[in-house]
């Protein structure tokens, strides 16, 4: 069996840590590189009912989507959450490895698992890595449909397609607009807006979307929006991660056993629609209900 410090070297190789973002803190959070590594657990968050089902299943790593310590700490005593989760993995022997926007970035990455979860094509990703000359690494991805649905049925799409949240899927613009092309970011993505529009897509599905930045991009231009929970975005990725690491491993003749944490994570869960659309006043909107109806809560 491989040891961490073999394991960690392919993660590198499949994540590259220097194509990380500068205020990014990706790669080895904790373990120990001589240690012998025969599962692996992969997941969005590195809370504490995700350390708790690495040591459950018996795992020696397990790697995260997002940073444990992404603002620096000065403590990781045990009485803080943090602090709790660190205590956790290093008594109970697991590693903790992060790959955030280097997987973003990667190809195939985050997006790649986003779009491939929608059943959309990719051509390309949204926003190009300039160091990458064949044009296929950087953030977020653009699509096709094989078929072109309208936006309440794209949205339907979505919800069905993505893991279930509180959230659910939620969709700004014409439900009629037809959508065949479509601009996909894992993740908060409303600050890539100019580069969708300039895209052409005909939609943009994301995560965070605030009220602010989604309500100028709708004045700017027909563009739909479509917004996700943030954590139902990036989990596709988790077990595109797996399979590339039971890749390497058997090319390797490692015999890992590489495991997908289906816990929810998201931190929203519940959720209670709005009975009927109504106006500011709280009068009956018929024609605004036409919009919800349908909705996926």
């Amino acid at each position: 069996m491989p040891a961490l410090s073999d394991v960690t070297a392919a993660l590198d190789a499949l994540w590259p840590r220097e194509r990380a973002e500068d205020w990014d803190a990706v790669g080895p959070v904790c373990g120990d590189p001589d240690a012998e590594v025969t599962r692996v657990l992969f997941a969005v968050d590195p809370v504490r009912e995700v350390a708790e089902e690495a040591v459950a299943l018996g795992a020696q790593l397990l790697v995260t989507h997002h940073p444990l310590f992404l603002r620096g700490t000065t403590t990781v005593e045990a009485g803080t959450f943090k602090g709790r989760v660190v205590h956790t993995l290093i008594r109970d022997g697991v590693a903790l490895h992060v790959a955030h926007t280097n997987a973003d970035r990667a190809d195939p990455g985050v997006s790649d698992a986003l779009a491939g979860a929608l059943g959309l094509r990719v051509t390309g990703p949204l926003v190009p890595d300039p160091s990458d000359p064949a044009g296929r690494r950087g953030l977020g991805r653009l699509g096709e449909l094989e078929t072109p649905l309208s936006l309440a049925e794209f949205t339907a799409l979505a919800a069905a397609r993505l893991p279930a949240t509180a959230q659910g899927v939620r969709a700004a613009g014409d439900p009629d607009r037809p959508v065949r092309t479509v601009a996909v970011c894992g993740g908060a993505g409303d600050s890539l807006f100019a580069r969708v529009r300039a895209s052409g897509a005909d939609a943009y599905l994301t995560a965070d979307l605030r009220h602010h930045p989604a309500s100028e991009a709708r004045e700017e231009s027909p563009l739909a929006l479509v917004d996700a929970a943030h954590w139902a975005t990036e989990w596709p990725w988790c077990e595109l991660a797996a399979a590339q690491l039971d890749a390497v491993s058997e090319r390797h003749g490692w015999g890992l056993r590489t495991h997908v944490s289906r816990r929810v994570t998201d931190p929203w869960g519940l959720h209670q629609p709005s009975p009927h659309a109504t106006d500011a006043s709280g009068a009956s909107g018929a024609s605004d209900a036409r919009h919800l109806e349908g909705a996926p809560n």
